[in-house]
């Protein structure tokens, strides 16, 4: 009874005869050969002018992308000449890359003659760690102190008055109060 109802299943076909099948049942008019036509044709026709169109948008958006930097660039160079309308910028400037010092300031310039291998090697971080020196902080406090009094003042030969014009002295002759020893 099973066999009855069950309905009967078409021979299975293979791959090959169902697309001659499927193929074969595709009619083609004369509009849609035409159609086809125009399609390839549209696609021939505009292809270049597309490829065209999107080389010059990449373009576009390269050229305002220049344009952004050199609006930055622009801007970064009006503000560094308003800085120097400042009078007090420029004494910065002065002070920084020419080493110019006030009248009475004195100006002192460490040199680093170390290779720069070892400028490098110096320039490592800090330890963390606490280290206590044992020494004698008062011999260290009185030594310096004494260093510091004792060293030749910058202003020792500024006290004495520069000689009038036409008086100059003779560099060879001695002093008047050293008199003979």
């Amino acid at each position: 009874m099973n066999a009855a109802r069950r309905p009967s299943r078409p021979p299975r076909q293979s791959i090959r005869q169902l697309a001659e099948t499927w193929l074969a049942g595709i009619r083609f008019s004369g509009f849609s050969i035409i159609m086809m036509g125009v399609l390839v044709l549209a696609v021939v026709v505009l292809a270049p002018s597309i490829a065209a169109y999107a080389a010059q948008r990449q373009q576009i958006a390269e050229l305002k992308a220049d344009v952004a930097r050199q609006e930055a660039e622009v801007a970064r160079l009006t503000d560094e000449r308003e800085r120097w309308n400042d009078e007090t910028f420029i004494v910065t400037q002065a002070r920084e890359r020419l080493y110019y010092v006030l009248p009475g300031e004195v100006s002192y310039l460490v040199i680093d003659d170390r290779d720069p291998a070892a400028a490098v090697s110096a320039d490592r971080a800090v330890s963390a760690e606490v280290t206590e020196a044992r020494g004698d902080w008062m011999q260290t406090m009185l030594r310096s102190v004494m260093s510091a009094g004792l060293a030749p003042s910058a202003t020792d030969g500024a006290d004495t008055p520069p000689a009038a014009a036409g008086t100059e002295r003779d560099p060879t002759a001695q002093p008047a109060d050293e008199g003979n020893r």
